[in-house]
């Protein structure tokens, strides 16, 4: 319901501005407080990204990741991930994902990443206490924290932010009388915004998401023939109709289109009932949730982010001037 406030004109929304007054300032003197040193957060040795955003549901920040540990690999770095994990209830806190690892202990956005980059990858509530893992580790020389951008505990090198394309910052308020976790003046202070769809405005980078071959949701096995007739579509993520129209787009006559939430912990009797007759096609970040029930017949869509080389240049370039600066520091 609140969404529906948040995205269309509604003069209900004033019903909440005590709320979202209130919110903002107890947010603004936090983020206030550790700016000016009146808190202390934690300072890597190691370079820190953040890839987050000021508004709450999906923007496309994991598939920004996966692309940033890919890029940085390809150019000799050894990247690890660090995220609270949501959704996820880890034995012990900070957790690092291994190949036995479950979306019930890490929460699947960590998982996600980890199949598909490789790379190191730990959650914690206290994201300083994941860092100071990686730290240990040894095994990593920059760290990329997913999500984060309001986790001011943690200091950052490089802030990146990204931003609904179609849907922008809805009616531009603070939660809950808007979808806002920080005002849009705070995007001034970011090094970069980066627009998933729609028209990038003045100073954005745009961003595609580009879909692959769908592969089994059980095994991984790549679709070989194109599925044919009518297919059922699932997706529990921020915003599951843009995730419906890309199906659309490449051609699927989409019969059922069952949108849940993000993070939604799907019930395996609940959806074998549901989608055990035509092909059920889903997103990645929901496969890895369904993949231990998955039928035969349940594909997801892989997609990966397309960005411009100009902004790999920028942040190679801010990386490579923190660099000279720890140099000079030690000198």
């Amino acid at each position: 319901m609140l969404e529906r406030l948040w995205y269309r004109k509604s003069g209900w929304r004033w019903l909440l501005a005590p709320f979202a007054l209130l919110f903002a300032i107890i947010s603004g003197t936090r983020r206030y407080a550790y700016r000016h040193g009146w808190r202390k957060g934690y300072s890597s040795s190691l370079p820190v990204i953040v890839v987050g955003n000021i508004s709450v549901g999906g923007n496309g920040k994991t598939p920004v990741v996966v692309w940033l540990v890919d890029q940085l690999q390809a150019r000799g770095y050894r990247p690890g991930v660090v995220s609270r994990g949501y959704g996820g209830k880890a034995p012990h806190y900070p957790y690092r994902l291994d190949k036995t690892s479950t979306t019930a202990q890490a929460g699947d956005e960590p998982v996600l990443i980890a199949r598909r980059c490789g790379c190191p990858v730990v959650v914690a509530p206290k994201r300083a206490d994941a860092v100071r893992l990686l730290e240990q580790s040894g095994e990593v020389d920059i760290i990329i924290t997913d999500d984060g951008l309001q986790h001011y505990a943690l200091a950052r090198d490089i802030e990146l932010v990204v931003v609904d394309g179609a849907r922008r910052f809805g009616n531009a308020c603070l939660l809950p009388m808007g979808p806002l976790r920080e005002p849009v003046t705070r995007l001034k202070r970011v090094d970069a915004i980066i627009c998933n769809g729609g028209e990038p405005g003045k100073g954005e980078y745009p961003m595609q998401l580009v879909a692959d071959t769908p592969r089994r949701v059980r095994d991984d096995a790549p679709l070989v023939a194109p599925l044919s007739g009518p297919v059922d579509a699932l997706a529990g993520i921020g915003h599951p109709p843009r995730f419906f129209a890309t199906l659309e787009g490449l051609g699927y006559q989409l019969d059922q289109q069952a949108a849940y939430g993000d993070h939604h912990p799907f019930d395996r009797d609940e959806l074998v009932g549901r989608f055990a007759s035509k092909p059920l096609l889903m997103t990645e970040k929901d496969a890895v949730k369904c993949r231990p029930f998955a039928l035969d017949n349940w594909w997801y869509l892989p997609v990966s982010a397309e960005l411009p080389a100009s902004l790999l240049d920028a942040l190679l370039h801010k990386l490579g001037a923190k660099a000279k600066g720890a140099t000079k520091a030690q000198d």
